[in-house]
């Protein structure tokens, strides 16, 4: 068995396959984008390209790592199951998902119209998962503008926030709330979405960007992301809580004024640490 270990990661807008020895000491990683390995000082070249041949494709170049960021400094610090950076987008759902999945065989054993069938693609978790990836993609694709974005932040006592997002207009805790071409309506703290019964969406969004506070010890702001509603009523609009649409995110990326390069990289360093949200 080789002593060394493939972990995917995703961050500042690079896929990357991290190669660390068993008690979580990275090597080495190889980044998808630009098809180099970097292999730090000491790891061999030969185990670590072993370790990576069922992944790597196309020509690659080896070699020492450059230069590191601070980022790349931060991410070798840190445990690979300490590292929140490799979450997706309803990372928890997945395994829940999964979890149904593997019970049930379904859907690959169950034939399309039958109770199986049904029970699988109309569980409500399916439509949590695509709206928190909707919302996943279009917040990663604001790392161009300067952001850094963490999805399904685990919490004590099984609560999690979808998604933090760190930049120029400071941060965010996001809650996304599926509605596709339904109508929504908000009346403080409730939200009602369709024929559905309300829910307190707007508490659970100040909830969670409050715990989100004090584990960063910083302003953090709740958002509430609706996905695909037919209509949105948000009036009055609350003042503490941003509402948005799923098309709306894009427009994070032109806000700025509150935070520097410097202080997005240290919050985001702080964030990606499962142990800064133990005691929140």
């Amino acid at each position: 068995m080789s002593r060394l270990r493939v972990t995917p990661a995703r961050g500042q807008g690079r896929d990357r396959l991290y190669v660390s020895l068993r008690d979580g000491t990275t090597v080495a990683w190889y980044d998808q984008d630009t098809g180099r390995v970097s292999v730090l000082s000491g790891a061999g070249r030969d185990e670590v390209l072993s370790a990576l041949a069922p992944y790597l494709t196309g020509e690659v170049t080896v070699g020492p790592p450059r230069v590191p960021t601070p980022a790349d400094l931060d991410r070798l610090s840190l445990h690979p199951d300490d590292d929140l950076a490799p979450n997706r987008p309803g990372e928890a759902l997945h395994a829940e998902l999964d979890a149904l999945r593997a019970a049930d065989s379904a859907p690959s054993s169950a034939s399309p119209g039958s109770l199986l069938w049904r029970r699988w693609r109309q569980d409500p978790r399916q439509a949590e998962l695509l709206a928190q990836e909707n919302i996943g993609d279009r917040l990663d694709r604001l790392e161009g503008a300067g952001w850094r974005v963490l999805h399904s932040i685990p919490l004590p006592g099984a609560a999690r926030i979808d998604h933090l997002a760190i930049g120029p207009a400071g941060v965010l805790a996001v809650r996304t709330l599926p509605a596709r071409k339904r109508r929504v309506g908000v009346a403080d703290p409730q939200v009602r979405v369709g024929r559905a019964a309300p829910a307190p969406h707007l508490r659970w969004a100040r909830r969670a960007a409050e715990r989100a506070s004090r584990a960063l010890a910083a302003d953090v702001r709740p958002v509430l992301a609706v996905v695909e509603p037919a209509r949105l009523d948000a009036l009055p609009m609350p003042p503490d809580v941003r509402i948005l649409r799923d098309t709306e995110i894009p427009a994070l990326a032109s806000l700025g004024g509150v935070l520097k390069p410097a202080d997005i990289e240290s919050l985001y360093a702080t964030a990606r640490d499962r142990h800064s949200w133990l005691r929140v």
